[in-house]
């Protein structure tokens, strides 16, 4: 029989994001048949009072895919120890509740300080057959010597092809659906390049600040936070080669091409190319907000915003730059990517109406979409043809009026049920996170040796001012509301 244990299955990340996708995995019918799922945490807490946590959590979310019958089911699946999974006689407790089964997969859902005492007890538990496969949650290190440390404690008890290095975003449906536009139609390919596109950008703004989470930020910062995972994933996406299958491999080594083609940032082109920047006091989520320093107690020089332009030196991107910024306490919380086509070589519609260059938008967030915006002429009689830029949605729900779109789901539901799969597509391969930590390292030590400071920026706003003059200076601007 198989078994999920879920590491920290207390915590925030277990009871907001991944038994509320498994109740919806099990309500959808997608769940193997007799899979058990084990919540392993060091408090002591009573099955009944887990479950009512869960379950609490799930009506949440759960809106019209609510089920008594659903829930009845799922919670059968449950079940809850308290262990200290970083030593063997810590584990015994739920050596008990897997019994026979070894078919397992571990989820992560703890401190990454933590991986390798857990990994450690479960190889000396005798847990670690060639029928498990472990989960880790980001962030795995917080730059390159940490990541293999780390990797190097998991690879004792777990080959490459049992670890699986989840990034949500992955899971994402939109995410996967770029694939699918790039690889999957004509029209797509032939205009993805340096020919057509001028430039591309990538934005994941929060309008949270960091509050009592400072601990933790002002180690990372937004640069290892955010832009190292999520957002070089995304860049890797729009950017890598057509593979020649969807075999996992396949598509990570187009991956890991990008992230070795990524001009590395130094210290005498760092103020040129990137922005740092802290909020500071404001408006922001209707009401004042602190600023980061206040949030702290204490000065700081840490990133809670980061702008950038990378460049890919390879032939099909050679003079595109990808923007890409994330911060906290935007005006937003808005996740898009921006591919920008070049304008027309000449056009024939002088002063008859507004022509403009054609734009695709990859919405994650708030909602998922992908747009297109294209010239139309403007409805009417005028002998003068007048133009108008229309945007079309190429989301679901479109062939037919009144379409009901499918329910969103949670990203995890899909890594989720792939882990379990064996199938490691939508993961991070070791040598992809590698790359990716050895270009964010980069970064960081050109910012040290040109002893970068962050700007500063009021809450609410779209950052500091230098961010805005890092893409005028090339005669852009970022894809914003308000710009």
């Amino acid at each position: 029989m198989a078994a999920l244990v879920l590491f920290g299955g207390g915590g925030d990340l277990a009871i907001r994001m991944l038994l509320p996708s498994l109740y919806f995995l099990d309500h959808d019918g997608l769940l193997p048949e007799g899979l058990k799922i084990i919540a392993a945490a060091r408090s002591e807490e009573s099955r009944e009072a887990y479950l009512g946590r869960v379950r609490e959590s799930i009506v949440k979310r759960a809106d019209g895919a609510w089920s008594e019958d659903s829930f009845a089911r799922v919670a059968a699946r449950i079940d809850y120890v308290a262990v200290d999974a970083t030593s063997v006689e810590g584990l015994a407790a739920l050596q008990n509740k897997l019994g026979d089964d070894r078919e397992l997969t571990y989820f992560l859902a703890v401190s990454p300080s933590l991986y390798g005492p857990i990994v450690r007890a479960l190889k000396g538990t005798g847990l670690t057959g060639a029928k498990t496969r472990i989960v880790l949650e980001k962030p795995v290190g917080r730059d390159l010597d940490s990541f293999r440390h780390i990797d190097a404690e998991v690879a004792h008890a777990f080959d490459e092809r049992q670890v699986f290095r989840i990034d949500h975003y992955l899971g994402k449906e939109t995410v996967q659906n770029l694939i699918a536009l790039r690889f999957g139609n004509t029209i797509f390919e032939p205009l993805w390049n340096n020919l057509s596109i001028d430039h591309v950008q990538i934005t994941v703004g929060e309008t949270v600040g960091v509050g009592d989470r400072w601990p933790y930020y002002d180690e990372y910062g937004a640069l290892r936070d955010m832009l190292q995972n999520h957002m070089l994933q995304l860049l890797c996406l729009v950017a890598m080669e057509p593979p020649s299958d969807l075999d996992p491999d396949s598509v990570r080594n187009e991956k890991v091409k990008v992230l070795r083609s990524l001009r590395a940032i130094t210290a005498a082109n760092v103020r040129d190319v990137s922005v740092r920047g802290q909020y500071v006091a404001g408006q922001a989520e209707g009401g004042p907000v602190k600023g980061y320093e206040e949030e702290r107690g204490a000065p700081s020089d840490i990133d809670t915003y980061v702008a950038l332009r990378a460049d890919i030196d390879n032939w099909r991107w050679a003079g595109v730059p990808f923007y890409m910024r994330t911060g906290k306490r935007l005006p937003e919380k808005r996740t898009e990517i921006v591919i920008q086509f070049k304008p027309l070589p000449h056009s024939i519609f002088d002063q008859r109406g507004e022509v403009t260059a054609n734009r695709m938008v990859i919405e994650l967030q708030p909602e998922e979409d992908i747009s297109l915006t294209v010239m139309n002429k403007r409805p009417g009689l005028d002998q003068r043809m007048q133009l108008q830029p229309i945007r079309m949605s190429l989301s679901w729900g479109m062939d037919g009026k009144g379409a009901e779109p499918p329910r969103r789901r949670i990203a995890y539901e899909r890594l989720l049920l792939d882990a379990m799969a064996g199938d490691s597509t939508l993961f991070v391969r070791a040598d992809e996170a590698e790359k990716a930590w050895e270009w964010v390292d980069g970064v960081s030590s050109a910012w040290a040796e040109a002893e970068y400071k962050p700007h500063i920026y009021r809450a609410g706003s779209w950052g500091p001012e230098a961010a805005q003059q890092l893409l005028a200076r090339d005669g852009r601007t970022w894809n914003t509301d308000d710009a």
